[in-house]
């Protein structure tokens, strides 16, 4: 056997890369989006195990909707790209073509058993360029067939050595054989038709047999006249450990799969529904339908699935004279192989097992699969087709008068599927280009309607989006997908009334509830979506919550596993207030899988309503055990840790909020939450620094501005505080607690009772009755030693608040201290500042037990009391005052960060809580 050289290892290699190099630029398409983008097998936080017990794409093998595709290695080379680059599309296409190159580079080494080095060669350098390969190599979920191929052809190759010199069993290759072969079932389920590629290259090749020859010998042994040959016994023992172990890993497959067949429906395959004849004519007629893609590739569709290729109906339809001529072409190909023994049967029979074995699991003729036709099945079956045009080849250019033409068609053959090949990868961008590429080959599927409305919907643009979406349902009227997804579309237009209209009609296409039969045996899971998306819709509307919760419970009852019902009636049992139902709905859903990270989440906010923050906690850290980069569970734990008020939870909340700014660093309400946190723990420079940051990602910022405010005035920088309270109060007039802390600031520090004053009246036009308000303007009446007006304005405050004792008190000394000024035939009433002299220390005294109202109490969160605040004679007096100012704005300071956390509950979960956002 001829080894292959390094100059043709790169001259294959350089070709692979010159054909598929403009892939590295395409991004996840089609069904990259399942396998790559939503499964969490692919994750490092995702258990290694997990691959074995899920499917291809992610989906718990025991799971009813799950697809069955068992490909663990596949999954775990996907997991190993994450490793590496995460997301980034093109270290996931360069693999691809690595493996594409290692394919072509076994595949030449094949050759050599049955053809010469040129036409070897020429097999291979066909193989690389086939434009049938792009949805493999282009595609990422394709290599599942390159890594099958690799391992198939390895395997192979390890067979062709388990023969000796001097004709005995070499163990050791088959032993090899049989690892490669269960290694190239779990890169894909056809890996194991190896095996009997095997057995026809022991039987016909190794052997030598002829089909006459084969039967003649099997007659002799049973008619008794003679035994076995003892290289005939040699070949049985070999083939027969190759079954067995074939045997034990399909028992393990069946196994895996549970004995259960994926669920698909007509829409899939529609042949696969369809009664006698038709299904046998239609799958049969897919063969021929097949071969001519090998033959010309010049229009190929990534999908065709639902009306690509219309039913075989009839006897007399002319496309079973393709049928026809196809099995004649192999009907006499195969005779041609095994009755003759020459080199040229033995390479035809082993390009006809090529094509043949590994394409029988897609064929659709011992079990429906879940497409038509699909090009990247081809992949193997393409290694015989290669053969069979290289050996053609051979023959031809051995003929002294077509030898040159025989090299001008390869030449011309090779030059075309190359740039048929690199002008195709293009295809692949993006579902856009992949979809409406499609569409020029084929516009009777609906499928494919439908993608390019996905694909357009990802960018936003509706509109667009509806037309393709409207043309699926004029295309395929019962294609349930195709009006949910027009329903869909419409409630994004903000038209509630169309989409509640086009969900019905997907409703009225579903099958009408059998009792006693699983509803996922006769229709898609995925179209029970119709009942939720239509309960979410309606459930917007307050009168029809109890219609919403009948289609979720009817959706349950169709399919007692169907998770996103589950989730999907928490929420509304939530929005209802119905909180122990809701408890119970994301438990049974956690029943079925405990390993979504977003229910343990759900749950948790559902501890919170239920006024449980431990529980709540302990299920945001499940949540953060499975998904260590949850989102909204970092931010909402972390908030919970820190409105806890201990501070033993501070370092880990801190911890969770940097998490979450680093997967959203522009999200000013994280940066906020860490200047709290600073300012718990005194650390005031960095506080000043996370808000100054929250305020730059979002002008306006409220809480942020206010606490900054609150920040300043705390480390007595109140200059500092009024320029951050002026932009409060440019973006929210209305705020009444920055208007307090504004007139706090002007009366107590700049002295200007004038703008003190302006802020109470203007807080007392928004809320007459703000006792917090109106108590500060008296004590603005009293700094102005117009004591009359201050009696009549404290009289009026104790009216809005008879229970407040400190206004009484502040009433009392009002009027002490007219009765003293009174007695003494001072005025009550002063604009000048006549006589200041022996008066203005008895005002201090006076205002001692008056002045200081700035901040809300403790105990009040509607800012109806007010703290009171004194400035004293001595020193002592002065630091206990200060002391009390900063509790009281410590205390403000609270009461606007417990707003603040229902305000991002609020602003996270609109759905659960039917009220307006503060």
């Amino acid at each position: 056997m001829a080894v292959v050289s390094w100059k043709e290892i790169l001259l294959l290699s350089g070709l692979v890369v010159g054909c598929y190099w403009n892939s590295l630029s395409c991004g996840f398409v089609f069904d990259d989006v399942s396998a790559i983008l939503d499964n969490k097998d692919l994750r490092p936080s995702t258990p290694i195990r997990n691959l074995f017990l899920n499917d291809f794409w992610g989906t718990p093998m025991a799971e009813e909707r799950s697809h069955k595709s068992y490909r663990p290695l596949t999954v775990l080379t996907f997991r190993l790209n994450y490793l590496f680059s995460e997301l980034s599309a093109a270290s996931y296409h360069l693999l691809n073509v690595i493996l594409h190159a290692v394919v072509c580079v076994l595949f030449l080494r094949v050759c050599r058993l049955f053809l010469d080095k040129t036409s070897s060669l020429v097999a291979a350098l066909l193989f690389a360029v086939h434009p049938i390969h792009t949805e493999a190599v282009t595609g990422v979920v394709g290599r599942a067939e390159l890594l099958s191929s690799i391992f198939l052809l390895a395997a192979f190759l390890a067979y062709t050595k388990s023969t000796g010199p001097d004709h005995s069993i070499v163990w050791p290759p088959i032993a090899l054989t049989v690892v490669l072969v269960a290694a190239a079932t779990l890169c894909k389920e056809q890996g194991i038709t190896v095996v009997g590629v095997c057995c026809v290259y022991e039987i016909f090749v190794a052997q030598g047999f002829t089909l006459p020859m084969l039967v003649d010998t099997i007659w002799q042994v049973l008619q008794g006249k003679d035994g076995f040959p003892y290289a005939v016994l040699q070949t049985l023992l070999k083939l027969i450990v190759l079954v067995i172990s074939t045997l034990l890993l399909v028992i393990i497959r069946v196994q895996v799969i549970q004995s259960q067949l994926p669920v698909f429906t007509r829409f899939d395959n529609p042949a696969a529904v369809s009664t006698t004849p038709t299904r046998q004519l239609t799958f049969n007629y897919l063969l021929p339908v097949n071969a001519w893609l090998l033959l010309n590739p010049s229009e190929l569709c990534c999908d065709w699935t639902m009306g690509t290729i219309p039913l075989v109906e009839s006897l007399v339809d002319l496309r079973n004279l393709a049928t026809l001529v196809f099995y004649i072409f192999l009907g006499l190909l195969a005779y041609h192989s095994l009755r003759y023994r020459q080199s040229s049967a033995k390479t035809v029979i082993m390009a006809l097992s090529l094509i043949v074995l590994p394409f029988i699991p897609a064929s659709n003729l011992f079990f429906p699969v879940g497409f038509v036709v699909a090009e990247r099945v081809l992949y193997v079956p393409s290694m015989g087709f290669c053969v069979l045009v290289a050996h053609g080849f051979k023959i031809i250019s051995h003929k002294g008068q077509l030898k040159k033409i025989s090299w001008l068609m390869i030449g011309v053959l090779l030059t075309t599927h190359t740039v048929k090949t690199f002008h195709r990868n293009w295809d692949w961008e993006s579902e856009y280009t992949l979809f409406t590429s499609a569409l020029k080959v084929n516009k009777n599927n609906a499928k494919l309607w439908n993608n390019v409305g996905h694909a357009l919907e990802n960018q936003n643009n509706y509109a667009k989006a509806l037309r393709y979406f409207l043309q699926a349902t004029r295309v395929q009227p019962d294609d349930i997908g195709a009006h949910m997804n027009v329903g869909r579309t419409y409630k994004n237009l903000n038209k509630s009334k169309e989409a509640e209209e086009a969900y019905l009609v997907a409703k009225s296409l579903m099958p009408q509830v059998i009792p006693g039969k699983k509803y996922a045996t006769r229709v898609a899971p995925n179209h029970l979506n119709v009942y939720i998306n239509l309960a979410n819709l309606i459930r917007a509307n307050d009168s029809r919550l109890e219609e919403a919760d009948q289609l979720y419970r009817q959706a349950i009852s169709m399919r007692p596993d169907f998770k996103q019902a589950y989730i999907s009636r928490g929420e509304l049992l939530l929005k209802m207030n119905k909180l122990t139902e809701a408890r119970d709905a994301y438990l049974r859903a956690l029943e079925l899988d405990r390993t979504n990270a977003d229910l343990w989440y759900n749950l948790a906010i559902v501890n919170i309503e239920m006024k449980d923050p431990s529980e709540a906690l302990k299920n945001f850290n499940h949540a953060l055990e499975l998904n260590p980069r949850h989102k909204l569970a970092l931010f909402n734990s972390a908030l919970l840790m820190q409105e806890s008020g201990e501070p033993k939870f501070w370092p880990e909340a801190n911890r969770r909020f940097l998490t979450y700014v680093e997967e959203e660093p522009d999200d000013a309400n994280g940066y906020f939450n860490l200047g709290m946190l600073a300012m718990d723990a005194n650390e005031n420079a960095a506080a000043e620094r996370w808000m100054r940051k929250a305020i730059g990602l979002q002008a306006g910022f409220r809480s942020a501005l206010f606490n900054l405010a609150l920040l300043y005035s705390q480390s007595k920088r109140e200059v500092d505080a009024l320029p951050v309270l002026d932009e409060l109060l440019h973006h929210h007039p209305e705020h009444i607690k920055g208007l307090i802390l504004k007139g706090d600031i002007l009366m107590n520090h700049k002295k200007d009772t004038r703008g003190a004053k302006a802020c109470f009246e203007r807080i007392l036009r928004m809320d007459p009755t703000n006792v917090q308000g109106k108590h500060n303007l008296c004590v603005v009446y009293f700094e102005e030693r117009d004591l009359p007006r201050a009696e009549r304005c404290l009289e009026e405050t104790l009216a809005l608040a008879p229970n407040e004792e400190y206004v009484r008190r502040h009433l009392s000394i009002v009027r002490s201290k007219m009765a003293a000024m009174s007695a003494a035939g001072q005025p009550l009433s002063s604009a000048n500042t006549e006589g200041v002299g022996d008066e203005k220390n008895e005002r201090k005294s006076s205002t001692e037990s008056v002045r200081g109202v700035g901040v809300d109490q403790s105990k009040s969160l509607d800012n109806s009391q007010s703290d009171k605040r004194t400035k004293g004679k001595s020193t002592k007096d002065i630091k206990d005052i200060e002391k009390k100012r900063a509790a009281a704005l410590k205390r403000l300071e609270e009461i606007e960060r417990f707003g603040w956390g229902v305000f991002l509950l609020l602003f996270f979960f609109p759905s659960l809580f039917p009220g307006k956002l503060p």
